[in-house]
C-alpha cells in the first residue's frame, strides 16, 4: 500500500499561550500546491477558549494586522459563503468568524476539499484544501481540548 501524500494528512500540533501553563491543540491541512497561489499555506482549526473550535486561514504573505479581509469559501459537494474575518498571528493567519466552526464540526468532514479566497483590498490570495481525514483528525483534536 502507497504512503498517503504528505498534503492528505492532517497535522496535529500544540502551541503554548501567552500565559502561562496555557497551550492550544491544533490540527493543519496544508494547500493543495497545484490549485493554490504560493502565499496561501492551508487551514488551521484550532482550540480556543470557553470550548469554542476556531478555523484559521493560513497565509505565507501576511495581511496588515488590523485589516478585515473577505474570505469565501465554496466546498467541492456545492454551496459558497463569503465572511468578514479578522487576523490573528501577527497577520499571517485569517480568523473566520465563529458559525464556520460548525462546518468544520459537521458539513466539511463529508467534503472532498474547499476552495478559499482571501480579499483585502486590493490583494488577493486564493487556494484549494483537501479535507480527507478531517474527521478522524477533528474527533481527536476534541479529545485534546482543554488539557
Amino acid at each position: 500500500m502507497a504512503a498517503p501524500a504528505p498534503s492528505s494528512v492532517w497535522k496535529f500540533t500544540r502551541t503554548q499561550g501567552a500565559k502561562d501553563g496555557e497551550s492550544f491543540a491544533a490540527i493543519m491541512k496544508t494547500a493543495d500546491t497545484t490549485q493554490s497561489d504560493p502565499d496561501f499555506a492551508g487551514l488551521i482549526v484550532r482550540c480556543a477558549p470557553k470550548g469554542k473550535i476556531d478555523v484559521l486561514v493560513a497565509l505565507i504573505r501576511p495581511f496588515p494586522p488590523r485589516s478585515h479581509p473577505k474570505v469565501t469559501i465554496a466546498a467541492s459537494g456545492g454551496g459558497t459563503l463569503t465572511f468578514d474575518a479578522n487576523m490573528a498571528a501577527a497577520g499571517a493567519a485569517v480568523l473566520l468568524p465563529d458559525e464556520v466552526s460548525a462546518f468544520a464540526a459537521g458539513k466539511w468532514q463529508t467534503t472532498a476539499s474547499l476552495s478559499v479566497v482571501v480579499r483585502e483590498s486590493d490583494s488577493e490570495i486564493k487556494g484549494t484544501v483537501a479535507l480527507n481525514g478531517l474527521r478522524e483528525a477533528y474527533n481527536s483534536l476534541l479529545a485534546n481540548c482543554g488539557l
